[in-house]
């Protein structure tokens, strides 16, 4: 039994170290940051409909008056939020004008997402083209006047 508890030990010491070593030199920062945009609008139901039809995310978190929502790789995040709610301070009162915003979505494919949200019925701001900078994208709005740039990078 002792022997048993011996060798235990050992396992333990030894996948402890391993743990250890497999951390040693990679960079550690207290201070990692992840951006949830958000837009202060009236249309809850428009936002959640467009963002999980059209750009297939899904809802990470929703109640009466917020909504979270997810790409679908889990990134990033856009979230809705009710104007004048009485659970919110005044700086997240003011609901979005419609104007002075975007978002830029890269995706693997930008042929392939045009295609599919064009059959969509979804009215295309810019049609797909290249840019001399090596961007291949398109753009459309969503209910609240965000343009979506939808692109796939590539050398010029």
């Amino acid at each position: 039994m002792k022997k048993l508890i011996l060798l235990v030990g050992v396992l333990v010491g030894i996948l402890g170290m391993l743990a250890a070593l497999s951390t040693q030199g990679q960079p550690k920062n207290p201070n990692t940051m992840k951006v949830n945009a958000g837009i202060i609008t009236p249309k809850l139901k428009e936002s959640k409909d467009f963002y999980a039809n059209v750009l297939k995310y899904s809802v990470a978190f929703e109640n009466e008056f917020y909504i979270l929502m997810h790409a679908p790789d889990n990134t990033p995040a856009v979230a809705f939020l009710l104007p004048n709610h009485p659970t919110q301070q005044p700086v997240f009162q003011t609901a979005f004008q419609g104007t002075g915003m975007f978002f830029t979505i890269e995706v693997t494919d930008v042929d392939a997402e045009f295609k599919r949200i064009k059959s969509l019925g979804v009215p295309i701001a810019i049609e797909l083209r290249d840019e001399p900078w090596g961007d291949r994208h398109f753009a459309v709005v969503d209910p609240n006047g965000v343009g979506i740039d939808i692109v796939t990078y590539k050398a010029p």
